[in-house]
């Protein structure tokens, strides 16, 4: 998904207390927070990868008409607010388990509508296992049937058999294609071909929903598998629209293709796919549960949500120095901007222009409208707001006005039953740049001067504690729904220079240990084929660059030692090489010794379908310091602005070990330049240092480290 073009609409009502607009289910909100649920949290010692999961207390399969497990059997404490989808979704309001107004209310209906009478509330969002039928011509048509009396099909036509209830508070799918003899049948299965897809979503979520899950996205997505034979599963707790808790993703999964044996036996495999969030779950989910799913489709993959997090929220750090805190002017320049920021850039309108002037007026600074817009602001356009600003939140329509004000609304929170909490009550953040060195290699190339890189890293500063971070501010025009944002770029939750450096952020060093160990990070371990499809977008300026490919394939490459499961294909934005995938995967999965290695090699495809260029060095480039690959030709490879400040491009240094400026300019990290004279300038802005990346993460812990005594070049120390 492209994050800015879901999110603009938000920043000017969603991230206040405004209401929108009026819907149907507007007074559906949850009223009042309920108190954490205990439930049991898998001890880890080592990794989860290695950590035994509990035996199942819970009786599948789940009966039609009766509900499924929702206390975690290890995933963790059930947290609210919690707000429910159930009647967004087509299967009505969940079950009332409380009069006590805690969580979403349940109305009275008449003749199919609500009701203002309130029978009694849900905090948990627990549905009944229902049975629901479709018939699809094609992935745009298709319908819901109700009287299967009379139905009849023509010859192409699908019928299926569609499943829903609740798993784990989540609303679960099993979709299987059926004749119209086995309609009365739950279990009958005569097409099924004996192979499973669990179809996975993307999306950025921060948690707090149930989450809605439309049994035609998955007709739409899957028709052609489905018109073979192939049965489908999902979970909306499996979708990253609505979390990016791996563990409780995890347990889920695991229930909701526990459902699926009970009721159908054992596949001859599980293949995953999903794009975004959903491809990266599959990374994460197939290193932590091996046998979970057999063979990987990740579409748009990164290789974790935290690794990327790393370089997104330093967007807007950028954006606001550029604005507030420089020439602006200097910095409307493509090569100055890729230089430091790492990420594709052009001359495109973007709609954040609208609120420059405004902000730079309210900052005195001269009005200067941008003509460079990079994935910066295309790609993460007020992502900082949404996962990092325990005040804001995207789901407030949801909730009313004393739960908005009262939860701590980030992607942290979210994990906060992994991450920890501080002494403030929020939850930990691993996010860290204290000894980042912004723009190094742009140093080290002559791309910026000695004192632009001072200027930089003196002004960026980094993100305010979570107890100190304030709401949006945005004013309203009189009677009118259109907002004017007052803090652009979150510029009043940035840390701010004065007589001294901007201050940077520290991340909570058990934090960083728990995500590691608890299977948030993406370590490497790669068990399953595994095809890693994207299209290349970079010309869009779509946060879905191809760059976090190549970071995947590094971390395996270090763990493993092999890559040789793990296929890149990247395609022209005009074409989808799905079906390949899908027949070279059946094929590596159920016959791998006849598996003829060209057949699911690293390749690169025209828009026409055709074949690029293919091979095991099609896309050699920067990323592994080879020359450059046809395929890297043909798609060229950005960085982020952690590689442009050192980093490795496998991303995944969290808080890194330092070296004195002292060290680092007797080391020449500077490149030709002698930075003795600001030697002084340097040591302030980096009290403890700054970043050596050939020591890796000083956070992780020491018995995850693949090889310790294998060291690796850091483009930061080579010349």
């Amino acid at each position: 998904m492209n994050f800015s073009k879901s999110l603009f609409p938000f920043l000017l009502c969603t991230l206040t207390l405004t209401t929108c607009s009026d819907t149907p289910y507007q007074h559906r909100q949850v009223l009042t927070v309920a108190n954490t649920v205990k439930a049991p949290l898998l001890n880890i010692n080592h990794h989860i990868r290695y950590t035994p999961r509990p035996s199942e207390t819970f009786e599948f399969p789940i009966k039609q008409g009766e509900i499924g497990p929702y206390l975690p059997l290890y995933s963790g404490d059930l947290s609210y607010p919690f707000a429910c989808s159930s009647y967004e979704s087509g299967l009505g309001q969940p079950e009332i388990d409380n009069h006590e107004l805690l969580g979403t209310p349940v109305f009275k209906e008449k003749n199919g509508q609500l009701t203002p009478q309130v029978l009694g509330f849900s905090k948990d969002c627990l549905v009944k296992t229902q049975i629901r039928f479709y018939v699809a011509k094609n992935e745009k048509q298709y319908q819901e049937v109700h009287d299967l009396k009379t139905l009849k099909l023509n010859e192409t036509d699908i019928l299926l058999r569609v499943e829903q209830g609740s798993i784990n508070r989540y609303i679960y799918v099993i979709m299987m294609p059926i004749t119209l003899p086995e309609v009365t049948d739950r279990t009958a299965s005569s097409l099924w071909n004996k192979r499973l897809i669990y179809q996975f979503a993307g999306g950025v979520g921060i948690g707090f929903l149930q989450g809605k899950l439309d049994p035609t996205q998955l007709i739409e997505r899957r028709f052609n598998q489905l018109k073979k034979g192939y049965a489908v599963i999902s979970s909306s707790g499996n979708k990253t629209s609505y979390t990016y808790n791996m563990l409780q993703a995890e347990e889920t999964a695991t229930r909701v293709k526990k459902q699926f044996i009970a009721l159908y036996g054992k596949p001859l495999y599980t293949v995953g796919i999903g794009g975004s969030g959903g491809g990266l779950a599959q990374y994460l989910l197939a290193q932590n549960a091996p046998g979970l799913i057999d063979g990987a489709l990740p579409l748009y993959s990164y290789p974790d949500m935290v690794s990327q997090t790393l370089y997104a929220l330093d967007c807007d750090l950028f954006n606001n120095y550029y604005t507030f805190r420089s020439d602006l002017a200097f910095w409307d320049n493509s090569e100055r901007k890729l230089a430091i920021e790492g990420l594709n850039n052009n001359e495109t309108e973007h709609k954040s222009w609208f609120f420059y002037p405004i902000n730079q007026l309210l900052h005195l600074k001269k009005p200067y409208l941008p003509k460079n817009y990079s994935e910066c602001i295309n790609g993460y356009f007020g992502l900082s707001a949404l996962v990092n600003n325990p005040d804001q939140g995207f789901l407030k329509p949801n909730f009313s006005p004393n739960v908005k004000e009262i939860t701590h609304w980030s992607y942290w929170q979210d994990l906060a039953n992994v991450f920890g909490k501080d002494q403030h009550g929020f939850a930990n953040s691993i996010w860290d740049n204290q000894a980042v060195q912004y723009g190094l290699v742009a140093l080290q190339n002559n791309q910026i001067t000695p004192q632009q890189f001072i200027d930089l890293n003196y002004q960026i500063g980094g993100w305010k504690p979570a107890h100190q971070m304030k709401k949006e501010q945005l004013l309203f025009v009189p009677f009118t729904n259109i907002g004017i944002w007052l803090s652009q770029w979150s510029n009043h939750n940035i840390n701010q220079a004065d007589e001294r450096p901007a201050k940077r952020s520290k991340a909570s060093l058990s934090a960083i240990e728990r995500a590691y160990r608890y299977g948030q990070v993406f370590l490497g371990f790669n068990d399953i084929p595994t095809i890693d499809i994207h299209h290349y977008l970079e010309p869009q300026l779509n946060m879905h660059h191809v760059s976090t490919a190549f970071a995947t394939r590094l971390r395996i490459a270090e763990q493993t030692g092999s890559i040789h499961n793990h296929k890149i294909w990247i395609a022209d934005p005009a074409y989808t090489p799905l079906e390949e995938a899908f027949l070279a995967m059946d094929k590596w999965l159920l016959q791998p010794e006849s598996l003829n290695q060209e057949q699911v090699s690293d390749r690169c495809f025209a828009a026409d379908g055709s074949v690029i260029a293919k091979g095991e060095d099609v896309w050699n480039d920067k990323w592994n310091q080879q020359q450059q690959g046809d395929c890297a030709k043909q798609f060229p490879i950005y960085s982020n602005s952690r590689i442009q400040a050192g980093g490795p491009w496998s991303g995944s240094i969290f808080k890194c070990h330092t070296v004195s400026v002292a060290t680092a300019i007797q080391a020449g990290l500077y490149g030709n330049h002698d930075m003795k004279p600001y030697q002084e300038q340097l040591a302030a802005i980096f009290p403890d240092g700054v970043c050596d990346y050939r020591l890796g993460d000083s956070a992780k812990p020491k018995d995850l480290i693949a090889d310790e005594s294998t060291t690796h070049p850091s483009i930061a120390f080579s010349n």
